[in-house]
């Protein structure tokens, strides 16, 4: 039988740098390519030039390949001495404010006391603190950016040296109970995947990374995917402008909530409505000047009258068009500026360059149209401030805003879903983008075509601290359907089937794996490892177990690569045998390919099986001192030694 390896790849995703360049190594290949433009003595004059101009070469090659961990260093003592100004300007401009406020008081002591001071002197520092005012709120501005950005390659630097955990999205609110692989992965929670990939601002950005670590995706999307990746990965300022720019860090606006405000029907598109808001505020006017010019208020109590009634009876039109959006100035703002920096960009994936064509709606860009939603809803929360309570009904404010709001729905309503969509990509390839650059080692996998199959040279698990993770060579492919894993407690099994299955989540979403190199066929996962009892559904681990056991025969898209520790442990030995025996058969029979991890030896021969079909290996351990070592690495056949029963002697027991 041909090896899956041989067959083509379905996908052809591009180069991962090659983290032994050096720059010299660099220079010399810059060296090589100029003097093979020239021949003769142009070659020897070529070679003086090269010789000649060889440190504007160093300083270029110096450019070509910077470790994450300098260029992170390096901007992170740029920011830290640019917000270091921006504190020293922020106190000054702090005693300048004071200054001037002592210089009021004291013009106002000069121009009402013995002395004759001209009044329109107090112009002066009321004018130089209002200018003052301004310039400072923009110091502050700049202040935070600086903040943030300090914070963005501090927690840069953390996740290059395994000190991340705990300190970023956590995306708890992803666990969904019962998923065929998501429980037993660490996809979700403290230290877990989804903490060490998230760099999202938005709820839409968080939702479809979670998803897309839920779910694989297709071949094609997964080349789109692999392409923007690419070409995000090395956009570092771009990285930075959508991780800190905007009013607020996070961005709390609920996508369906908005979308379902942008597609409700408009309660006030009746021609009477739109015109007797502006009509009524004008006669209102016209009111009160009668009144100022000649005493009568008769006018102005009718309108106000009229203003009351209509208020009354469009109450639900108004409170529905505005209720919404009426707290989500600052979140819009942010929305927009996120846009904003999408559509200023030029982009070399086809993919990108297809999502920025999505943020435009009647020749207006996205970030255009929410910033005037922004306005609008500015204005919408004006009506809380009880300076302009008086104004509020004479000028019919709240019907004002609640048209303009319609207005708004009416041109963009239909597209704002999309415009969310396209940012939630955004920024869930931002976050894959990210972690592809700071693991720049990490190459993408090669997908292949043909029979399931899953080889994988030096695979490790991303979550696992470089310095104490051990990596292991895992073939699945061809012949072989089954690795049949068996050893001690402790001594990897488990942890090797996670270390497959989250390379494999990531894979299939798109991102870069942990491995020197992995080819595999497109999987759809299946787990059954971290299986416990539940008092409050009522049932035992065994009965758990089961339970997702025939999640596993769920019809899918893709194949299964399912991945079982301790299979059947909850019941007796020959109905485990029996049981496990008869499960590998029919997942075989289903054309799936995956791991089984035992300590029960008499599964390590399946009959009614093709020859090679289960290939057994195992992880050793040594007890050294009364103490269990293990070196963690994987070797072929079945575990011949164990140590359970000197183990319990080491401790006391007697047995």
């Amino acid at each position: 039988m041909k090896p899956a390896c041989d067959n083509s790849l379905a996908i052809t995703p591009p180069a991962a740098p090659d983290p032994t360049m050096t720059k010299s190594t660099v220079s010399l290949g810059l060296n090589v390519r100029l003097v093979n433009l020239f021949s003769g003595r142009e070659r020897d004059g070529a070679l003086a030039t090269i010789r000649a101009s060889r440190p504007k070469l160093r300083e270029m090659c110096q450019t070509i390949f910077v470790s994450p961990t300098e260029q992170y260093s390096q901007r992170l003592v740029e920011r830290q001495t640019r917000l270091a100004q921006f504190d020293l300007l922020n106190a000054r401009i702090g005693s300048i404010r004071l200054g001037l406020g002592a210089s009021f008081l004291i013009i106002a002591w000069l121009c009402f006391g013995p002395v004759f001071v001209a009044r329109w002197w107090l112009c002066v520092p009321i004018v130089g603190f209002i200018s003052v005012l301004a310039y400072h709120q923009r110091v502050r501005n700049l202040r935070t950016q600086a903040q943030r950005a300090v914070q963005f390659y501090r927690a840069g630097l953390e996740r290059l040296t395994d000190q991340w955990c705990g300190k970023g999205t956590t995306g708890a609110r992803f666990e969904v109970l019962h998923h065929i692989y998501g429980d037993d992965l660490d996809l979700f929670g403290i230290g877990s995947l989804y903490e060490l990939l998230c760099a999202a601002r938005t709820q839409m950005g968080e939702n479809t990374l979670a998803q897309w670590l839920l779910a694989p995706a297709d071949s094609e999307t997964i080349r789109a995917r692999h392409a923007s990746i690419a070409d995000l990965r090395d956009r570092i300022a771009f990285r930075e402008s959508m991780a800190i720019d905007g009013e607020s860090l996070k961005i709390e606006l609920h996508p369906q909530m908005l979308d379902d405000w942008a597609r409700a029907p408009n309660r006030l598109d009746r021609f009477w409505i739109r015109w007797s808001a502006p009509l009524i505020a004008g006669l209102a006017v016209a009111a009160i000047a009668v009144w100022a010019a000649w005493g009568t208020l008769f006018p102005l109590l009718a309108v106000i009258m009229i203003e009351l009634a209509l208020g009354y009876f469009l109450k639900k039109p108004i409170h529905a068009a505005i209720t919404t959006v009426e707290s989500a100035f600052e979140d819009l703002k942010g929305l927009s500026v996120l846009l904003n920096r999408i559509e200023a960009q030029r982009f070399d994936a086809a993919h990108l360059h297809s999502l920025q064509l999505k943020l435009s709606s009647h020749s207006l860009g996205a970030s255009a149209a929410i910033s005037k939603l922004a306005t609008i809803v500015n204005f919408v929360e004006a009506r809380r401030n009880p300076l302009l309570a008086p104004f509020m009904l004479l000028f019919m404010y709240p019907l004002q805003t609640a048209l303009a709001a319609e207005r708004w729905r009416s041109a963009h309503g239909a597209v704002i879903r999309s415009w969310l969509e396209v940012l939630g990509e955004f920024e869930a390839l931002l976050s894959l983008a990210q972690y592809a650059y700071e693991q720049f080692a990490d190459p993408f996998p090669q997908f292949l075509d043909g029979p399931c199959a899953f080889k994988a040279t030096s695979l490790g698990h991303p979550l696992i601290p470089a310095a104490v993770r051990v990596c292991n060579d895992v073939d699945i492919s061809a012949e072989t359907r089954v690795l049949l894993v068996s050893g001690s407690n402790m001594s990897g099994k488990s942890t090797l089937l996670r270390t497959i299955g989250i390379n494999t989540v990531l894979a299939m979403a798109g991102a870069p794996v942990r491995t020197k190199s992995l080819q595999l066929t497109p999987l759809q996962i299946g787990a059954s490892i971290r299986i416990n009892d539940s008092l409050h559904e009522g049932s035992s681990r065994f009965y758990a177990e089961i339970k997702r056991l025939r999640q596993l025969f769920e019809p899918t898209k893709l194949p299964l690569l399912f991945l079982l520790d301790e299979l059947l442990q909850g019941t007796n030995s020959a109905d485990r045998r029996i049981g496990a025996q008869g499960l590998i058969r029919a997942l075989i029979k289903k054309g799936a390919i995956g791991l089984i991890s035992t300590h029960d030896l008499a599964l390590t021969e399946v009959a009614g099986l093709d020859p090679g079909a289960i290939v057994n290996v195992h992880f050793q351990d040594e007890l050294v001192d009364g103490r269990l070592k293990f070196d963690f690495k994987l070797h072929p056949g079945v575990v011949t030694k164990s140590n359970g029963i000197e183990l319990m002697r080491s401790i006391g027991l007697d047995v």
